[in-house]
């Protein structure tokens, strides 16, 4: 008992003392609110003498208006007069003049950045002369850089002037608010955390706040009012010209061939239909049109018999706001890409696993099952769209579904070390009453396999299934034996006849020809092996190792074959001739991304290690190179003869775009980089860093060499996003904590405190997410992680973003209106991670993080007809707002 009581006793005091120091604590803040109180009354009253000495005042800084009397100021989320007092009539907190000298870190119209913890301080930076904004309340524990230097006796009383300046302030505030009668009119609600703006009506300022941080963006000299600029949706719009990649990696039932001779397959939320030979498209033809009705990632399909409507299974999935959204079944047609009937909306959990349509009777029922932990087996009819039957399947992964083609009343599921054989029976015919009696697969004397992936349907009416264990068995037909327990109820039972051992490891996929041959694709062995009957080996084929295993296999015309592999890629071929690619893709998070300064190409980088460059002339990987470590950013020098690639170490190196030689190879500090980008004129190399640096290299005119010129340090986070000026001479920078840096590359590397003067820079490039120029492409309530990238337009018209919730939006430019609207496209079943415009602002490429998806995108004027090289949407289909 003394041992159970010993931490009792020793953890009381330890209470005690920790509520002593809180309320401790409480009793500082009350005196301190009681000061604030005490010198909001001091200011109020001093408040006429103020507005006669403004009557004399009438200085400006150059370029702008002559300020309004009284003067219109941000003040956190409310735009109010408050006018200019003398310096040294209050504490330091409230003062509005330029600091004096004792204020080292700032001099007069600058400070050290706009967000984050440096524009926290008393009073946000801004012209000379001019009226600073007040502040929201700043927490004492923020850490302050490029502060003042002062003693440390002197540190606490400093503190208490800023705490009492900022409960002014909101005093002040709430007398302002109080006196107008309502909310503000020209500030934007949102509460604690969310995207708020609001702007001085001088013309100097936007301010908006992110997660309550505030972000100080000082507009330009030739603008003399936010409502001169464009505030309407763009007059371009984007159309999805070709999609990159194949979703084989985890993934079953995703390729088969339609009638008209088109490839159907998916990734993210797009159903491809993909013709090989003929048509517009790169080497050897091919052209592609998309499915575009989902609104999650797509995992399954099914072929009808008539060879023309498809049904595809969507998972679950969030939306914006992380509330689960239903899974879904679409059964949509493949000549019209107009969906038909939507099956099971609020029917499934989770999402839909697999899928098939009957046989026998035309494909007049639709067998599903879903991701619930029971995995649902239920029967639909298509024509109606009502559910006929229903049952717990198995709590085992159930990786593939078909009826019998003899018989629609038999239905094989397959997965985790099962086999089960169901029997329905329809009843009367009226919705739900239709009854499913299941039946175990037995395997006796043969060894139970960990997974079952496939089977197929011979035309005898036995059945194939190949395992984890590389063995292909052949289950065959008996009468039900209704002496043995369990068996009744079945018309008929099936068992084990015949074992043949395929492949060395798993068998992902089977497939029936049209000549009554099966052909079979390995896992570990890669082999492709066609069998005739009595599983007799006729010939085989094996798939290249950077290809892959073999996921799924379709028969197209004559003797050609298309393979779908586990490394994301359809290959076209045959067993005598052997297989080549014509669709490749990415097999892990992509994040870098940029575009070639002449041609029609593009460079993409990212979790898997893979260096690729991409033709978007011929819709093609051009070449691939292995980086042995993950990349996630990447930029052209301008003369496109070689391109640096950022990795997650540190590393960064210089690669030559013709002999994919490494020609550089160099490491700035341990942490990941996670922007490189040369300046216009390609004399420079820029770095940005984890590690809060900007690296800055100077470059040799072919871009092959380059040397350490300096460092860009003065960032309280990592380095999120950097833009070059036109000039060459400068960088803005965007970091962590939502900071704007401004940075004089040429002058030696050196931090720009006075941020106003840059306000009338022109930058080359516009991939920064935080600026004057794009800080209406913000959303209400955003926590400061919502966009991922940003890109302008070369002929600086639109600007797209990529979001967090799978859209890529186009806005106008300079989009500096809050809550700017956008034209929004879907297709990404993840997060949206980078986007760029081709030289020629003709197409904008877009990456997907987890889906490891590429869009290539058509950029359309205004009045400018879709095209038909690949036409994409549908009425149905088309999710573009």
């Amino acid at each position: 008992m003394d041992g159970a009581a010993g931490p009792g006793a020793g953890a009381a005091p330890e209470a005690l003392r920790a509520l002593s120091r809180r309320l401790q604590a409480q009793e500082e803040e009350m005196e301190l609110v009681k000061a604030a109180l005490a010198e909001a009354l001091r200011l109020l009253r001093m408040r006429p003498l103020d507005r006669d000495r403004d009557r004399d005042s009438s200085a400006a800084p150059p370029g702008l208006p002559l300020p309004c009397s009284p003067a219109l100021v941000s003040r956190g989320t409310q735009t109010e007069p408050q006018e200019d007092s003398m310096p040294g009539l209050g504490p330091p907190g409230l003062s509005n003049g330029p600091p004096g000298p004792q204020a080292g870190g700032e001099v007069p119209g600058g400070a050290p950045s706009e967000g984050g913890s440096g524009s926290s301080g008393a009073g946000s930076p801004g012209p000379p002369g001019v009226l600073r904004p007040g502040q929201p309340p700043v927490r004492l524990d923020t850490p302050r850089r490029n502060s003042s230097s002062s003693s440390p006796s002197e540190r606490p009383r400093q503190k208490l002037s800023r705490k009492a300046a900022s409960s002014a302030n909101l005093l002040l505030r709430l007398g302002s608010t109080e006196s107008r009668g309502g909310k503000d009119p020209l500030s934007s609600p949102g509460g604690p955390g969310s995207r708020r703006s609001n702007y001085n009506l001088e013309g100097i300022s936007v301010k908006m706040f992110l997660r309550g941080r505030p972000i100080t963006m000082y507009i330009p000299s030739g603008i003399r009012s936010l409502e001169e600029l464009p505030s309407g949706l763009p007059p371009e719009t984007l159309s999805l010209d070709w999609v990159y990649g194949y979703r084989g990696r985890d993934s079953r039932s995703n390729l088969f061939v339609l009638r008209s001779g088109e490839v159907v397959y998916f990734i993210a939320c797009v159903v491809v239909l993909y013709r090989p030979g003929g048509g517009p498209g790169g080497p050897g033809g091919g052209g592609q049109r998309h499915y575009r009705g989902h609104t999650d990632c797509v995992r399954c399909l099914a072929v009808h018999p008539d060879g023309i409507r498809v049904a595809s299974g969507q998972t679950a999935g969030v939306d914006k706001d992380g509330k689960p959204l239903q899974p879904v079944v679409h059964i949509w047609d493949s000549e019209t890409l107009l969906k038909l009937q939507e099956i099971g909306l609020g029917a499934f959990e989770r999402g839909v696993g697999a899928l098939a349509f009957s046989i026998a009777d035309q494909g007049a029922f639709l067998c599903v099952v879903d991701d619930s932990n029971e995995h649902m087996l239920s029967v639909w009819d298509c024509g109606r769209g009502t559910k006929l039957a229903e049952i717990k399947s198995t709590n085992d992964s159930v990786l593939a579904v078909g009826f019998s083609p003899r018989d629609s009343s038999c239905i094989v599921t397959s997965g985790k070390s099962h086999v089960h054989f169901w029997n329905w029976n329809s009843g009367t015919g009226a919705p739900g009453n239709g009854a499913l009696a299941r039946k175990q697969g037995v395997f006796g004397k043969y060894k139970k396999p960990k997974f079952i992936p496939c089977f197929v349907f011979l035309p005898d009416g036995d059945i194939l299934t190949g395992d984890s264990e590389g063995n292909i068995l052949t289950w065959g037909r008996s009468l039900s034996d209704s002496r043995t327990p369990g068996r009744g109820g079945a018309k008929e039972t099936y068992g084990i006849v015949a074992q043949a051992h395929a492949h060395e490891g798993s068998i992902f996929a089977l497939c029936l020809r049209r000549d009554g041959t099966v052909l079979s694709g390995g896992g570990r062995d890669r082999r492709l092996v066609q069998w005739g009957p009595g599983l007799v080996a006729l010939q085989e084929a094996e798939i290249p190792e950077h290809f892959g295993a073999v996921r799924a296999i379709a028969e197209g015309p004559g003797s050609e074959l298309l393979v779908g592999t586990t490394r994301n890629a359809l290959l076209r071929g045959d067993l005598a001739q052997g297989f080549s690619p014509v669709i490749q893709g990415h097999t892990d998070e992509l994040w870098g991304l940029c575009t070639h300064p002449a041609q029609n190409c593009f460079l993409t980088c990212g979790h898997d290690r893979q260096l690729c460059l991409w033709d978007g002339e011929g819709h093609a990987l051009a070449w691939s190179l292995d980086l042995k470590e993950t990349g996630l950013c990447a930029d052209f020098h301008p003369s496109g003869a070689v391109v640096a690639v950022g990795l997650n170490t540190g590393r960064w190196l210089v690669l030559d775009t013709e002999t994919r030689e490494i020609v550089s190879d160099v490491t700035d500090g341990n942490e990941q980089l996670s922007v490189v980008r040369y300046s216009p004129d390609g004399l420079y190399l820029a770095i940005g860093s984890h590690d809060n640096t900007i690296y800055i290299y100077s470059v040799s005119s072919d871009g092959a060499k380059s040397s350490r010129f300096g460092r860009c340090v003065g960032h309280s986070s990592f380095i999120t996003h950097l833009d070059w000026s036109k000039d060459g001479n400068f960088i803005m920078s965007n970091s962590g904590d939502y900071e704007i840096l401004y940075w004089d590359v040429a002058g030696g590397c050196k931090l720009l405190r006075n941020r106003y003067e840059s306000r009338d820079r022109e930058w080359a490039t516009y991939t920064c997410v935080l600026g004057f120029h794009v800080y209406g492409v913000w959303p209400d309530g955003s926590d400061g992680t919502d966009i991922n990238s940003l890109c302008r337009s070369h002929n600086e018209r639109v600007v797209a973003v990529a979001d967090d919730f799978c859209k890529v939006h186009l806005f106008q430019y300079p989009c500096a209106h809050a809550k700017a609207p956008s034209r929004v496209f879907a297709g990404h079943g993840s997060h949206v991670t980078s986007v760029r415009f081709t030289h020629d602002d003709a197409y904008l490429v877009s990456l997907g993080g987890k889906d490891a998806s590429i869009f290539q995108w058509r950029v359309l004027g205004a009045g400018t007809a879709t095209p038909s090289r690949t036409p994409s949407l549908s009425p149905a289909s088309s999710l573009d707002v």
